[in-house]
């Protein structure tokens, strides 16, 4: 009787020699935040550049008969469909890591060391290949190198490639390495980065209104997930990848704890505003006040979501806060430049229609 009398003592005791966890500074927080909304800007201004350029080059090699890159074009029954399809997935991730957390590290482990590495070459090397020559001038000299895959004397997969490209190669594999051994927030977030930029690039909006389809749904996706369950929270700690940009709340103590921001919360809103820089062009006025008024937006809608985080000490869903500032931003501008009718008809989804429309009248005329 005695022991169990003892028993609750001892447990007050150990409870109270807890030591409690150090506050960290308000400046060590400040740099955490900033430098998590500096990396979320990256991507989205890169990538909105990435895809008008793209966009250009797909024109012109259509005008001259050229094969064309493939893009994702997110439709109007893509963006309808898009909210439940993540939801099945992010609950299938949240079952799984609840049931077979073991198994799953290995699996997303190596899938997103390929992965990364695959990313990262296709970032870098036109930014530094052509560099390497001059860094380099004996070893990247001009040389190109085909590997043909076939199967059945047919050509599968073609792979082209110089010694620059083999050396950005050799640089990625580096920071996937260095993510595998040790998943340093320094190398998730080079290959997050990556990520990010790629997303905004090649997912393409047709239209203002798909986007609105689109963000709508997310938004209130965001919301239930985070407010309503613990399933967004629980995934995106444990899910230990290059899903997210973090960075230490304290620069200075690298045993402190994260602070994070989700790749979606870049990529989403980015599309859409990688939509208005190609608006602004098209409408050719000289400025890009579409792009950059969406831009400031995502800007003032982040700060938003880190003001409220800070304040509650509870994390937030981000497209609560972003959704309304980038859907708005070009709506206003619009409205007040009188041009909400171009904005609304603005639509690359009838364009590419058009387009194959001419192109199959084209071969009848030649077949007739």
């Amino acid at each position: 009787m005695a022991d169990v009398e003892e028993a609750p003592i001892i447990e007050e005791t150990l409870e109270d020699e807890v030591p409690e966890p150090i506050p960290v500074p308000f400046h060590s927080l400040l740099i955490a935040y900033a430098a998590l909304s500096v990396m979320a800007l990256i991507p989205i201004w890169f990538g909105s550049i990435r895809a008008l350029e793209a966009r250009k080059k797909r024109i012109k090699d259509k005008a001259e008969g050229k094969d064309l890159d493939e893009i994702e074009v997110i439709s109007s029954k893509d963006a309808a469909k898009f909210p439940i399809m993540a939801s099945i997935t992010l609950f299938s991730i949240y079952i799984c890591y609840k049931y077979f957390a073991d198994k799953m590290y290995y699996v997303v482990t190596g899938y997103f060391f390929l992965l990364g590495i695959a990313a990262v070459t296709t970032i870098l090397e036109p930014m530094i290949a052509p560099k390497l020559k001059f860094i380099f001038p004996g070893l990247c000299e001009d040389a190109e190198y085909k590997i043909v895959f076939t199967e059945n004397k047919k050509s599968q997969l073609d792979l082209d490639f110089n010694r620059r490209s083999l050396i950005v190669l050799a640089f990625a594999g580096i920071v996937a390495s260095f993510y595998l051994y040790n998943k340093h927030w320094l190398a998730n977030n080079i290959i997050g980065l990556c990520f990010a930029i790629q997303g905004v690039q090649l997912l393409s909006l047709p239209n203002y209104k798909t986007g609105c389809m689109l963000l709508g749904g997310l938004f209130f996706y965001d919301v239930f997930w985070v407010f309503g369950t613990d399933v967004m929270v629980t995934v995106a700690k444990k899910f230990d990848a290059p899903i997210k940009l973090v960075f230490p709340q304290d620069i200075f103590d690298l045993s402190s704890r994260s602070s994070m921001l989700g790749l979606g919360d870049i990529v989403i809103p980015g599309i859409l505003i990688a939509l208005m820089l190609r608006l602004d062009d098209n409408l050719k006025l000289g400025s890009r006040k579409y792009f950059l008024t969406t831009f400031f937006a995502y800007i003032a809608g982040l700060v938003a979501t880190i003001y409220v985080m800070h304040v509650w000490k509870h994390a937030q869903p981000a497209l609560l806060y972003l959704v309304p500032a980038c859907l708005g931003a070009p709506f206003v501008v619009a409205l007040v430049s009188g041009e909400v009718s171009a904005l609304l008809a603005y639509d690359e989804e009838e364009e590419e229609e058009e387009d194959d429309d001419e192109d199959e009248d084209g071969d009848k005329k030649k077949d007739e």
